[in-house]
């Protein structure tokens, strides 16, 4: 039995380059108490891709899903939450035309 959900949705869009992207990842027992990783991707909006790994203990699928996240994050994935706040903000050049 797992001791805690694992659960995640990360998203990489670039409007330049007509790019939106997500990736989630999920740790969850299988019919016989055994973990299986989920992983899906694809463009934000479509079902996308998905593929299961399967594992004998919990911990070899949590390596997995933490290697996994720090690969994604390095390319430039990012929750949700950040995302939006990061498109909130305004370019550089606004607020540097605001203080003169």
């Amino acid at each position: 039995m797992l001791t805690q959900p694992y659960r995640l949705y990360i998203e990489r869009t670039d409007p330049k380059k007509n790019m939106a992207r997500f990736y989630a990842l999920s740790i969850e027992p299988t019919l016989f108490g055994t973990p299986t990783l989920t992983r899906r991707w694809g463009r934000i909006g479509s079902r996308g891709q998905a593929k299961v790994h399967h594992f004998e203990r919990e911990a070899d699928a949590v390596l997995l899903f933490l290697d996994l996240l720090r690969r994604k994050r390095a390319r430039g994935y990012r929750a949700r939450s950040e995302v939006r706040a990061l498109g909130r903000r305004r370019p550089e050049s606004q607020r540097n035309a605001e203080l003169d």
